[in-house]
């Protein structure tokens, strides 16, 4: 029989939040994800004694749960909801008023109607605004059920299972006492307390394995050499070289210590940071007892190149690799993007029988193409980010999914079988048949490692890092013993990817300074450990005081644009004045590889309103299964134009109409459309029934199967107006 190893990679990572100098945490993220994500998939396992999962820890996020467990360490966001709300002070209720509606609106607020209410009576955007004075329109009750309802919104389905108490809490919605908060609060803590426990459990009886990261996330390529950027980014300008192999050594060997202290077994497999690796990690790892590592298939794409070798993705993607030397043996296996990111982006907009049902086909549909015997399918994704984007945090997508596998696997005929196992079971099933000769340095994201390292933000923060560094090389050996491992550890903290993640341009959030003051927190702590005075350009912010763009803008068209439609850049004049819609995805915590499009523009003449899509060469078999559908919409009149991205299948387009229900009704067929290089589309506006000056309203989607997988702009329509003979004479400037 035919068996294809399925093997689901959860991943939980947070940063390291604590200054152990105070003793304090300034984020809430490690507290409030443990009640929701952590607890509730060691639960759901539970129950599905047959499901089988590789879960990856990071080392920084378990010696969080430690510290918080043991009551080490606080949150100011805990300590500013301990506090009695009649105590609060004015600075406090304005902390609460910006920061206690920090999570998923649609899923987390706007179902319990007292938390909502309380949004609405803050507003929804407070971005310059009087905190204060908002803060003065709330009653004392008021900031009371805010303190519950910021906490008790973050616990998920399992603790709600276990702690029947919460649900108590949930149905009484509003008039909080102080005891119900201590209750919340103390349950929190209870929650937290049994996390490593359960997980301990689920591996004791070998339903799960668990793997480690490097111990504070870095970027381990960077750590040993910053130049390894060039391999694959020459054109990135970087800071002084960093080098410090035994830094990278010292981060391994202490996250696979900090895991068998927490778990009690060394662990056999390593996600590395962001999937980042290099030939020069290779050596690190064999020397540690890892005998496994996982990362993206852009990674075994670009290393096959590397070898002269065409890529066959099913053939290459779905088998492991031999990686180390016969006294090392290091084996690789790779992440299908596709289903991966599927996970965090798409699943959640669909009916939880529609998101399973297509796990399973894509799961099938592979089970059949892969041309080897027996293969791999690795699903690895983040493990704590995507269920609060779920209404109901994942619970039955995962339960319909894990219940297809519990009867001995996923039989699909013809002999053939996909079984769900841990990575180091099902590398005991499916060894390795052939070795990688070149490996690629770069991370999961993009093949490179340009998030963090190259804006003049990121590098100015490695260049702090050198300069600490080489000062406590000189330091330390004149330090006591305890106050070198706490220099030495602050220094490695201060390694860690997320800093860099937030620096530069790439990705946005609103705590992007409070990243920052960490950053350089941890850095300063390396001084006052080694007893010198910390430089003063560690308290000057890294992050630059400017209006996050995002990357979400639409450029509106400046000209009147007449192209060709023949599916070419016929020359570069016809497109000339177009508007644009950044086609990147909207960054936060979790990154996603689209791939759809590189480029997307709109534009008009007097008669016709005009698409271009410039299609990602690399994605060609994914968009072979698309279709996009362009919304336009002016007032009460609603409009689609829907056609396929195949080459065979852009040689028309239907317009359709929404009636009164919201139901579009087909009007017409046109070929007004071409696909070659590029996508171009014309739409008469005439058959839009648009009158010049009208503001029209555009989005577009992409599906995939019928599950929309993109939308572009990723929030809000792009908005301009039918264009008159006067446009080009309005949009002129002096």
């Amino acid at each position: 029989m035919k068996t294809i190893q399925l093997c689901f990679l959860w991943h939980m990572h947070q940063p390291y939040y604590t200054d152990p100098l105070t003793g304090s945490a300034s984020m809430p993220w490690v507290r409030l994800h443990a009640t929701k994500a952590y607890f509730d998939m060691a639960f759901l396992l539970e129950r599905f004694p047959e499901a089988r999962s590789t879960f990856n820890f990071t080392p920084s996020l378990l010696l969080q749960l430690e510290e918080f467990s043991t009551g080490r360490v606080r949150d100011l966001f805990l300590e500013y909801a301990q506090r009695p709300a009649a105590e609060l002070t004015p600075t406090e209720k304005a902390f609460l008023i910006r920061h206690f509606f920090s999570a998923n609106w649609a899923t987390m607020v706007r179902p319990f109607p007292r938390y909502q209410e309380l949004l609405v009576k803050r507003g929804v955007d407070v971005h310059g605004q009087d905190l204060d004075r908002l803060a003065r329109q709330f009653s004392t009750q008021e900031f009371l059920d805010l303190q519950v309802w910021h906490n008790l919104a973050w616990f998920g389905y399992g603790s709600l299972q276990r702690f029947p108490r919460l649900a108590e809490l949930r149905a009484k919605n509003r008039g909080f006492t102080e005891e119900d908060k201590q209750e919340v609060l103390a349950l929190q803590q209870t929650a937290i307390r049994q996390i490593v426990p359960m997980y301990t459990a689920l591996q004791e009886r070998g339903q799960i394995e668990l793997t480690t990261t490097p111990f504070f996330h870095p970027i381990l390529p960077l750590v040993i050499d910053s130049e390894f950027t060039r391999r694959a980014r020459p054109d990135l300008p970087l800071p002084a070289r960093f080098h410090a192999p035994a830094d990278a050594e010292a981060q391994v060997r202490r996250a696979i210590d900090y895991h068998m202290h927490t778990f009690g077994r060394a662990p056999a497999g390593l996600w590395p940071s962001e999937g980042s690796v290099c030939p020069e990690l290779l050596p690190i790892l064999g020397k540690t007892g890892i005998r496994w590592l996982a990362t993206d298939e852009g990674i075994l794409y670009r290393s096959l190149q590397m070898a002269d070798q065409t890529w066959n993705r099913h053939y290459h993607l779905y088998q492991p690799y031999a990686v180390g030397t016969a006294e090392q043996p290091l084996t690789m296996v790779f992440r299908d993007r596709d289903i991966s990111d599927a996970f965090g982006f798409v699943y959640h907009k669909t009916t939880p029988e529609s998101a399973a049902d297509d796990v399973l086909r894509r799961i099938r549909g592979l089970a059949y193409d892969i041309p080897l015997e027996n293969g791999l399918l690795a699903v690895i994704l983040d493990g704590e980010n995507p269920w609060e984007h779920y209404h109901d945090g994942g619970e039955r997508f995962l339960s319909l999914l894990f219940r297809a596998f519990e009867q001995d696997g996923l039989h699909i005929g013809h002999g053939i079988r996909v079984q769900l196992n841990t990575v180091s079971k099902a590398l005991e099933a499916v060894p390795p048949p052939q070795r990688l000769e070149q490996l690629h340095s770069g991370s999961w994201i993009n093949q490179d490692f340009k998030i963090w390292i190259g804006h003049q933000e990121d590098n100015r923060g490695w260049d702090l890092l050198q300069h600490t560094r080489a000062r406590l090389v000189d330091l330390t050996p004149s330090l006591a013993p305890d106050k070198a491992r706490a220099a030495w550890d602050e220094l490695y903290a201060a390694e860690g990817s997320d800093w860099f993640w937030w620096y530069g341009d790439d990705f946005d959030t609103d705590y992007k300074q409070e990243f920052d003051r960490l950053f350089r927190t941890h850095l300063r702590n390396v001084w006052t450990y080694a007893g010198v005075t910390p430089p003063d350009i560690l308290n000057q912010p890294l992050v630059e005081a400017r209006t996050p763009q995002g990357l979400d803008l639409v450029q509106l068209p400046l000209a009147l644009i007449t192209p060709t439609l023949d599916g070419m850049v016929s020359n570069f004049f016809e497109w000339r004045g177009a508007g644009t819609i950044n086609p990147t995805p909207p960054l936060g915590a979790m990154w996603k590889s689209e791939g759809l499009f590189t480029s997307i523009f709109f534009g008009f003449d007097r008669e016709h309103l005009y698409l271009r899509l410039d299609l990602d060469e690399r994605s060609q078999t994914r968009q072979e299964h698309c279709t996009a559908d362009v919304f336009i919409g002016s007032g009460i009149q609603q409009y689609k134009v829907s056609f396929a991205l195949t080459a065979e299948g852009a040689d028309s387009f239907l317009l359709s109409r929404a009636d009164e229900s919201g139901l579009y009704r087909d009007r017409a067929s046109y070929r007004t459309i071409c696909r070659r290089k590029i996508l171009e589309l014309g739409i008469p506006f005439k058959e839009l029934g648009i009158e010049i000056g009208i503001e029209l309203r555009l989005t577009l989607t992409v599906s995939e199967h019928g599950m929309e997988i993109a939308r572009y702009p990723h929030h809000s329509p792009a908005t301009f107006n039918r264009p008159g003979d006067d446009f080009e004479a309005t949009m002129w400037r002096v």
